[in-house]
Order: structure tokens, then C-alpha cells, then sequence
């Protein structure tokens, strides 16, 4: 038996206004090469930088919110190591003191299994330019743009065992980031990236003899040669890099060779790790001081004030809404995952005074809405329908003054115009048929038509009922109960 040992190592770009150390915009979304740069983020000889504290702000609050110790006094560190996107030949960095150091994230694994992995320590630093390398080209092309945008680093204790793991933590975590407003955390568009740090050992036999008493020291357990793998872009491949990772490693070592220290790079095509260079170590960087910046100090009440804006997490609200609102395991996940989809569900539930309808709302936002929407994110100031409209739709449908058929067509209207459900009803007629003397004439009407499939559900054939239902719903422009005319029509039958 072989046992995998797995940390991560997570880079996330704080959403601040400008970058790091200049005043540069931070915007992820600009396609102009090398337009967003200035003499201070490019590194020209005689500039200093001025760390932006909106971006130190951001570090503390995410400590905060995972139970981290928030130093008293930390400083920014010179990472020197020169590679082209690099343009001051060195990264300003955190080495010895980070903002936070320690803190825990429990996170569920699968429907009943919970996950515990301790934060090592968050630290603050620059991003590093972006290379770009033509297809077919002899050359490498590099975009500054990214230089110096405040970078968050987080990293984990060895707790991580396998592939799933490591994907679910990472997915919460990124929903944290959200929730906190630190960082849009997009992997797309490489505003959040993984890097992989594993090493598989053979598990060794327990022996009771060598096992320590209770006054010893407690063993940190030996570990394999440890391989990292750099720039995941995806939940999907983390889990599946960390997979077959696992299984080389494995391999290597059941062929009596041994795991070459090193870092490794994903090959989305071919779905495999590949090497790319031997691993450097912390004192191959040559940490130094940063000589251009003071360090820094926070007090107790700057530190409480921060504190003080942490909103309500993941975990928090699924508690909430599980309690509050008797919602399904999976419903909550989908309201978690889409903030702005959940904050419309209470506005919504809040026009509700029957919590009978907690349900249905969330059914008809989670399926139909889901539906108009066809695999779009919901946003808020893009819906046109209120949530008072909204509200009094579901109470409508609730009321059995519109059929579950209307329905569809009167939200589709609603999406489309942000018109209220009632004038919707009302200009189309829609409103559900309670007449049941005009709807026993439709019926009847219905059956002279239609003598076979009469002649069929008569003989035995209980399937020919639902086409002369259709054909009555159809008579009455789908306003008519479903359920009463099935009545009616066996009734009549």
C-alpha cells in the first residue's frame, strides 16, 4: 500500500482598484499588450514602491475568516530569481514574517464525510508578468500587464490524500474568496491557480513497539520525494493532475527506481504530468528584506475593525438555509455557489408570508428561471423580474389561479418584459378555468371528436386518457386543471 501526502499552494489576485506597489489598474480584463505598466511595476532603475493597503487589508480579512493568527509586525521580503516576465529580476515577496500564519478549513468530501486542512500561512506579493509562446515561433513574447497586481498565496499543511480532495478544498476556498469580496478568484482567467505539491511513500506496518507513550514528542511522519506540479487552471484537472501523479509516482517506485525532486508541469491534451525543471529550493531565492519598504504594524483595534466587516460564509449560510428554509442539500449548493442567485431567493421568500412556499420558489428559480436562462449565471441587475413580482407568481401558481403549463409561458413573459404576473394573466387570458360547466361542455366536445381513443380507453387502454387530456388542454389554451379534467373526463367516460 502506497499513502499519498498532497499540499497546496494557491495564488489568488485581490480584486483592489490599482496594483500592488504603483498606481497602475488592476484590470484582468484588458487585451491591450503591455498597456497597464508604469516605471515602478516594470522595474525601471530608481523607482520605490508604495504597497497598497487596501490589498494588506484583503490578506487580513481572509486570515481572519479562516482562523488565522494575524501578525502584530510582518515585512515584505526580495524573492530573487530572474526569468523574463520577471522584470525587476526579483519578486517582492513574504518570507519569514506573513500576515497570517496557521488556521483550519473544513470542508465536506463527499454527502456525510467532512475534511479538515490546516493553513500553513497566507502571505501578500506581486504577480509576475505573462509569456506568451507563438505556435510554431522561435520566440517568446511577454505581457506586463499582470506585473505587480497584488497576489495572495496561501498555503496548506500536508493534510490532503487524494485528487477529490484537493479539488473540493479548493472549490471552497474560492467560494470563500467570493464571499469575502477579496478576489473574483475566475480560474479561467488565471485570477486564482494551483499548484500541487505530492509525494507517495509506502505505508509502513504498524508496530505497537516503536509507537511513542504519551509523554514523547509526537512524530511528524516521514515523507516521499516530493514532486510539484504548476499552474492548474481547473477544479477538473487539479483533481485529475493529483490522479495520475499519484499512480506515476507509484509506478516509479514499484520499478525500483526512485521520485526525482522536481517540478512538473499538465498536459491538458494528452491529460499527463510532464517535467519541466529540478525543484528550487527556499535558500536558492536568496530572501532578503525588502530595503524600499518599512514593515508593518497593526494594533488590536485595526485588526477587530477588519474583523468587524466579515459577512456570513459558505458553511454559515448553508446551516441557515437549511434551518430557515427547509431546503434539500442540493438546492443549497447551487444557491451557495451562485451568491447573487441566493440573495434573490430571501428577497424573494422574504414577500412570502406562507413558508409553505419556501419550496416552490426555490423550485421554479432552480429549474424554470435555470431553464430561460439556458446555463447562463444568474445576475441580479440583468433580471428584469423583481422580487415582488416574482413572489406573487409563486403565490399565484400556489393559489391555483395559473396551471404549472401557464406558468412557464407567464415567467418566460416576465424574464422577457419584467412585467407583473397578473397583467400577464389578465392581457392573455390565461387564468386558470374554474367555470365547470363550460369546462364539461369543452370536454364533451372533445370526446364526440374523438370516438377512437374513446372506443381504446373504453376497451381497456388507460394510456388513450392523456390524448384526449391533451386535446382538451389544448381547447382551453392550456388554462384548464389538469386534474379536474381527468376527473371530468373519466366522469364523462
Amino acid at each position: 500500500m502506497y499513502k499519498p501526502t498532497i499540499g497546496l499552494e494557491i495564488h489568488a489576485e485581490l480584486n483592489t482598484h490599482s496594483k500592488m506597489f504603483c498606481s497602475c489598474a488592476n484590470n484582468p480584463d484588458e487585451k491591450r499588450p503591455n498597456f497597464l505598466i508604469c516605471p515602478v511595476c516594470v522595474g525601471h532603475p530608481g523607482t520605490l514602491p508604495v504597497a497598497n493597503e487596501e490589498a494588506i487589508k484583503k490578506v487580513i480579512k481572509t486570515g481572519l475568516a479562516l482562523h488565522s493568527k494575524i501578525a502584530k509586525e510582518s515585512k515584505f521580503d526580495r524573492k530573487n530569481y530572474f526569468y523574463p516576465d520577471i522584470p525587476k529580476g526579483y519578486q517582492i515577496s513574504q518570507y519569514d514574517q506573513p500576515l497570517a500564519s496557521g488556521g483550519l478549513l473544513k470542508f465536506k468530501v463527499e454527502s456525510s464525510k467532512f475534511k479538515v486542512v490546516r493553513i500553513t500561512r497566507i502571505h501578500l506579493e506581486e504577480d509576475t508578468g505573462s509569456s506568451i509562446h507563438p505556435e510554431g515561433a522561435d520566440y517568446s513574447l511577454v505581457n506586463y500587464n499582470r506585473a505587480g497586481v497584488a497576489l495572495m498565496e496561501l498555503v496548506t499543511e500536508p493534510d490532503i490524500t487524494s485528487g477529490q480532495e484537493a479539488k473540493k478544498f479548493a472549490e471552497e476556498l474560492q467560494l470563500i474568496f467570493k464571499y469575502l469580496g477579496v478576489s473574483d478568484a475566475d480560474m479561467e482567467k488565471g485570477l486564482m491557480r494551483v499548484e500541487v505539491n505530492i509525494s507517495v511513500m509506502k505505508s509502513e506496518a504498524r508496530n505497537p513497539k516503536s509507537e511513542t507513550n504519551s509523554k514523547s514528542k509526537i512524530q511528524k511522519p516521514k515523507l516521499g520525494t516530493k514532486v510539484e506540479i504548476k499552474n492548474l487552471n481547473s477544479f477538473k484537472v487539479v483533481q485529475k493532475s493529483i490522479d495520475f501523479e499519484i499512480a506515476r509516482q507509484i509506478e516509479v517506485l514499484e520499478s525500483g527506481e526512485k521520485v526525482v525532486q522536481e517540478t512538473r508541469g499538465w498536459n491538458d491534451k494528452k491529460e499527463i504530468t510532464f517535467s519541466q525543471r529540478e525543484k528550487e529550493s527556499a535558500h536558492d531565492y536568496r530572501y532578503f528584506p525588502e530595503p524600499d519598504l518599512p514593515p508593518l504594524y497593526f494594533d488590536k483595534k485595526y485588526i477587530e475593525d477588519i474583523g468587524a466587516q466579515i459577512p456570513e460564509l459558505p458553511e454559515q449560510k448553508r446551516k441557515r438555509f437549511s434551518d430557515e428554509f427547509g431546503l434539500s442539500a442540493e438546492q443549497i449548493e447551487v444557491f451557495i455557489t451562485n451568491k447573487d442567485l441566493s440573495e434573490y431567493f430571501e428577497k424573494v421568500a422574504s414577500e412570502s408570508e406562507d413558508k409553505e412556499l419556501y419550496k416552490l420558489i426555490a423550485n421554479y428559480l432552480l429549474s424554470d428561471l435555470q431553464g430561460i436562462l439556458a446555463g447562463k449565471e444568474f445576475v441580479e441587475k440583468e433580471c428584469k423580474i423583481t422580487p415582488e413580482n416574482f413572489a406573487e407568481f409563486i403565490t399565484m401558481i400556489h393559489k391555483q389561479e395559473i396551471n404549472s403549463k401557464t406558468a412557464k409561458m407567464v415567467l418566460l413573459e416576465m424574464f422577457n418584459t419584467g412585467g407583473d404576473p397578473s397583467s400577464i394573466v389578465e392581457q392573455n387570458n390565461w387564468g386558470q378555468m374554474k367555470d365547470d360547466g363550460k369546462l364539461e361542455e369543452i370536454i364533451k366536445e372533445v370526446i364526440e371528436k374523438n370516438p377512437k381513443p374513446v372506443e381504446n380507453y373504453k376497451a381497456g387502454n388507460q394510456n388513450a386518457i392523456q390524448f384526449l387530456l391533451g386535446q382538451v388542454m389544448a381547447a382551453t389554451r392550456g388554462t384548464a386543471d389538469p386534474k379536474t379534467v381527468q376527473e371530468i373526463l373519466k366522469k364523462l367516460l
